[in-house]
């Protein structure tokens, strides 16, 4: 078999939903045709227009494999560049196997693993180890960021020029940056130490902005009000939206001061949704990225769901949701990614001050989007350019996250109108528990293709013990 051709879809990109024919060879694209109202074909290679109809192709053609895809939407594989695999060092919670399974299941083709594991991935020497870990273990092509300490900024720069190791800038998304503490404890809080971190060149910076001064602050108070038995809801009060702003600012004036290439992760608040909107009329540089836990949750979820739905930063108002929902409409959001960070039920079913933050989401991801864009009329091609074409750019990867010739064929196959209830059974987590688990969605993902073989169909792997994934190439700067 040579390949697909896949006809009679709706192609979505960042620029176009269009109905079309893809044609794949090998593991990239091979062409793209799109079609009128009419079905008569006004872009494509005119030479073989003649003949591209489902019955001729076939005749000519008997090494493809046709798949009518009528009512079906065709997007570039998801690119996650913000999950938690926990690999290495925790495991027991989940590992590359079985949460790259996860992913690929939820048309997720792509991610990028954050370097907050046991240990920590913060040099050459444990990148090349990460990488080597994922080797022949990730369903979905994988690529690694590297992480900030107080310590290892001039290491960090001869990473990204090739000259620490065996790794370069090829190798590596971004770099990571918590301003604010998170599982991991990998907090950066020197001021020279950011100056350094924000002045480097060639890799985007990617920031958790948490204040942790207002942060412990507000959890001494918590602590004398509440004591041992601190409610959920008061998470939101904790992690407080102050803590978020403060440490924003101070990220969006270090990046403008510098000219960094900033990323600012999971913003959850509405002025933060703003900072940015501000910060990049001085530095078009500076980017966002908000979760589909900030798009989905709000406050009134925790008497619900408890620890549950406990994550870092914390999930806002009714209101900071619904102005969220509308910065990514408008496009002021950047991409999405879902900060998957699970941990076993019986760790987060735990009180407040013992149960670790963050929880499991890759797999509903984009069924998530779909769904919200249902509720806001929101177009498809703002999901095409959040969850594939946007974080490609953002890092670099090579010819990947978008529907072009000569891409590789990651590509997702999705039901738009099919609601479903997400159920727990259907899970692929280590974990086993989703905060999604009973929530009514939209956008059944059928079919995935990866690097250009079928590798999901009806929503389940292909070849559950055979991963495909490859590593993801980056641009150097």
């Amino acid at each position: 078999m040579k390949g697909y051709l896949l006809y009679n879809c709706l192609i979505v990109t960042g620029e176009y939903e269009n109905r079309g024919i893809i044609l794949t060879e090998g593991e990239r694209i091979r062409d793209i045709w799109l079609c009128d109202g009419d079905d008569n074909i006004v872009y494509g290679d005119e030479t073989i227009q003649s003949w591209l109809f489902p019955n001729r192709f076939s005749e000519a053609n008997p090494d493809y494999v046709l798949m009518n895809l009528e009512g079906h939407v065709v997007m570039a594989g998801g690119i996650d560049a913000h999950v938690h695999f926990r690999e290495p060092g925790m495991t027991h919670k989940a590992d590359i196997r079985s949460e790259s399974a996860a992913a690929l299941a939820g048309g997720i083709t792509s991610f990028f693993d954050m370097p907050n594991t046991n240990p920590p991935t913060i040099s050459a020497a444990r990148l090349s180890e990460k990488l080597g870990l994922a080797e022949n273990s990730s369903h979905c092509n994988y690529g690694f960021h590297i992480g900030a300490t107080n310590e290892n900024a001039e290491e960090l720069q001869k990473m990204v020029e090739g000259t620490e190791g065996t790794v370069s800038g090829k190798d590596f998304g971004g770099i990571k940056v918590f301003m604010g503490s998170s599982t991991g404890n990998m907090l950066v809080d020197d001021s020279a130490s950011l100056e350094k971190i924000f002045s480097l060149k060639g890799k985007a910076v990617l920031v958790h902005c948490e204040d942790e001064n207002i942060i412990r602050a507000n959890m001494k108070k918590a602590e004398e009000e509440f004591g041992d038995c601190i409610p959920f809801r008061e998470h939101e009060n904790i992690r407080s939206r102050s803590a978020c702003i403060k440490s924003t600012i101070k990220a969006t004036e270090l990046a403008i001061r510098n000219g960094t290439r900033l990323h600012v992760l999971h913003i959850s608040t509405m002025e933060e949704a703003e900072m940015v909107r501000a910060a990049k009329i001085h530095n078009p540089q500076i980017t966002s990225e908000t979760s589909v836990n900030y798009l989905w949750f709000c406050d009134k979820d925790y008497d619900r769901l408890g620890s549950r739905c406990k994550c870092n930063p914390s999930i806002k108002t009714e209101e900071d949701r619904a102005i969220l929902r509308k910065a990514l409409k408008e496009g002021l959001i950047d991409t999405i990614g879902s900060d998957h960070a699970p941990h076993l039920a019986e760790e987060k079913d735990r009180s407040y001050m013992l149960a670790p933050s963050g929880m499991p989401s890759i797999q509903h991801e984009l069924p998530v989007l779909f769904t919200i864009a249902a509720e806001e009329g929101m177009e498809f091609s703002r999901i095409a350019k959040v969850i594939s074409e946007n974080p490609a750019t953002i890092l670099g990867i090579v010819d990947r996250g978008f529907i072009k010739k000569g891409y590789f064929a990651d590509l997702v196959v999705i039901d738009p109108e099919m609601e479903f209830t997400v159920d727990g059974n259907s899970l692929k987590y280590k974990c086993g528990w989703s905060p999604y688990t009973g929530c009514r969605l939209r956008g059944k993902i059928e079919k995935v293709f990866l690097n250009g073989t079928a590798v999901v169909d009806g929503g389940e792997l292909l070849f559950p013990d055979s991963p495909m994934g490859k590593q993801l190439e980056m641009q150097t700067r």
